[in-house]
C-alpha cells in the first residue's frame, strides 16, 4: 500500500536538506508518494529574541521560502522538487551565500524564469506562505524547526540524520519511523548530535 509522506522544508536549513535526500532515496526502495511543502524559519521565528546574527539569517530567509511558493505555485509540484534540489545543493554541499544570485542559479539551474526572483522581495504572497508554513508545523507544536514530516496521519519533526542513508539502509530507517507513526502515544526520541550536516 503506498504511503503518503509530506514533508516541510526551508531551503536555509542543512538539516531538511539532508532528510529530503533521505526521502528521494526512500522513494526508490519503498512504496510511497512523496510531497515537498514550503515552510518558513522566518515565520517561525517572528517575534522572537534572537541574536543579531541569526535574526539578520532570518531577515534575509524570506526570499528563498517566497520563491519556492511562487514555484510551485507557477509551475507545479516537481517544479519545487527541482527548484529546491537546485537551491539547496548550491546552498549546501555548494556553500554559495544565500541571497538573489543563488536564487537565480537555482531557476535557471531547472529551467525556470529567473524573473520569479523578484517575487523574493515583495510580500504580496505571504498569506500562502503562512498557510503552507502553518499547515505543516501547527500539527507538531512551536517547539521545532524543519525537518517535519507528516506520515500516517501524524506530523513529526526529524528525522536528523547525517549523512542521509542510501538504498535498502533508507528504507529500512524509513520502516522505522513509519512504525513509530503508528502508535497514537509517541513523542519523542532525541540524542545530542556529535556530527554536522555531511554532504555526500
Amino acid at each position: 500500500m503506498t504511503q503518503k509522506v509530506d514533508l516541510w522544508f526551508d531551503p536555509l536549513c542543512p538539516w531538511a536538506w539532508m532528510t529530503s535526500r533521505w526521502l528521494l532515496e526512500v522513494e526508490k526502495v519503498r512504496d510511497i508518494d512523496l510531497r515537498f511543502h514550503v515552510m518558513s524559519l522566518s515565520v517561525l521565528n517572528e517575534g522572537r529574541d534572537l541574536d543579531p546574527g541569526y535574526r539578520e539569517l532570518m531577515d534575509a530567509g524570506w526570499a528563498g521560502v517566497r520563491v519556492a511558493m511562487a514555484v510551485e505555485r507557477a509551475h507545479g509540484q516537481q517544479a519545487l522538487r527541482d527548484f529546491y534540489t537546485a537551491i539547496g545543493t548550491r546552498y549546501h554541499p555548494g556553500g554559495q551565500e544565500q541571497g538573489r544570485g543563488a536564487i537565480e542559479g537555482a531557476l535557471a539551474d531547472v529551467g525556470l524564469p529567473t524573473s520569479l526572483a523578484d517575487l523574493g522581495e515583495t510580500d504580496e504572497h505571504d498569506d500562502e506562505l503562512r498557510r503552507s508554513h502553518h499547515e505543516g508545523m501547527d500539527p507538531v507544536g512551536d517547539e521545532v524547526g524543519t525537518p517535519v514530516i507528516h506520515l500516517n496521519g501524524k506530523g513529526l519533526f526529524g528525522p536528523v540524520i547525517s549523512p542521509a542513508p542510501k538504498g535498502d539502509q533508507a528504507g529500512r530507517l524509513f520502516d522505522g519511523f513509519a512504525l513509530v507513526t503508528e502508535y497514537e502515544g509517541f513523542f519523542e526520541l532525541k540524542r545530542t548530535r556529535t556530527v554536522g550536516p555531511i554532504f555526500d
